[in-house]
């Protein structure tokens, strides 16, 4: 099924973006990436939502994959995101979509169907409940040791010099490995992240060689300079919006092996119900197995969870 995804790049607010498709259904389900992904992370869930009669539309943001680099990317943030979600849906005529999002994709996905609600007819997120970027959102990393992988990657020029000692190809493998595991990555004061993958660690099963030279050649084509600004250098910039809710229906699966799990009052602001303070008509689907990359570690779980929320809500 995967020579009958179409490759395009469509111009959004003055940047060609690499966008992939499958299905003609009349319902668009926009699916959003994180790090350190491009639209092919979605592969298992495109196909099985287009079998299922949806339009299936993944795409790398600007900065990551095949999809042109802003000009200044230092100046960018997560709400330069929101703007492009929606362009997209101008360039190819779509007035109201689906989005599913994953790691930081979470973020923009929330941000667009709380600032747009009437383009956005309900949103699923995988590992990330609602955030709102903001000096609040790095409020719990000062809680973890100063080694906390996003601490440090927020740090001018420190993940440069880390990622620099390796090939892309090693540098995407080594974080696929470290982020497919439970425990928060936290390096020692005399290391870096990278040092913390032993190279005699497999894949995961479920992510190939093949997987890893696909994203590997598209890191190769755009760097890290932009997904080190958005999200991680980033995500304490507050994008200015005052009570932000999520007021149309939501979904969040999340992986019970999940490293997030453990970031400071990740666990009890998710269990305890406080997110739905934020989302009100939000559910929760727990996968105890589940890890941070849920959707490629068990695609069909997750293709039905996705498929029967999406079944239960109209455009």
């Amino acid at each position: 099924m995967m020579e009958k995804v179409n490759h395009s790049h469509v111009e959004v607010k003055g940047l060609k973006l690499h966008v992939a498709e499958i299905g003609s259904g009349s319902k668009a389900v926009v699916f959003l990436h994180g790090f350190p992904e491009i639209w092919y992370t979605w592969r298992h869930q495109m196909i099985a939502v287009a079998n299922a009669g949806y339009r299936a539309i993944a795409f790398d943001f600007r900065g990551y994959g095949l999809s042109e680099q802003p000009a200044e990317p230092e100046k960018e943030t997560m709400f330069d995101l929101v703007g492009e979600i929606v362009g997209l849906l101008d360039s190819l005529n779509i007035s109201k979509a689906f989005l599913v999002g994953k790691d930081f994709g979470a973020i923009p996905g929330y941000l667009t169907a709380a600032v747009h609600p009437e383009r956005v007819a309900a949103v699923i997120t995988l590992g990330i409940p609602f955030m709102r970027p903001g000096p609040s959102a790095v409020q719990s990393h000062l809680l973890l040791p100063k080694g906390f992988y996003i601490t440090r990657w927020r740090e001018p020029g420190r993940a440069e010099a880390d990622f620099g000692r390796f090939p892309v190809k090693s540098v995407i493998r080594n974080i696929y490995t470290l982020f497919s595991r439970s425990e928060v990555p936290i390096a020692a004061d005399d290391q870096e992240i990278m040092d913390l993958f032993d190279p005699s660690t497999p894949l995961p099963p479920w992510f190939s060689e093949e997987d890893l030279e696909t994203y590997a050649s598209s890191y190769e084509k755009s760097g890290f300079r932009y997904p080190l600004q958005v999200p991680y250098r980033s995500i304490n910039v507050d994008p200015g919006l005052s009570d932000t809710k999520v007021t149309i229906p939501a979904l969040l699966i999340m992986g019970e092996n999940d490293y997030v799990f453990k970031f400071p009052g990740m666990e009890d602001y998710i269990r305890s119900g406080t997110v739905k303070n934020f989302v009100p008509d939000l559910e929760i689907t727990y996968i105890p197995e589940g890890s941070h990359f849920v959707h490629e570690q068990l695609p069909e779980k997750v293709n039905q969870l996705i498929i029967e929320f999406l079944d239960k809500h109209s455009i």
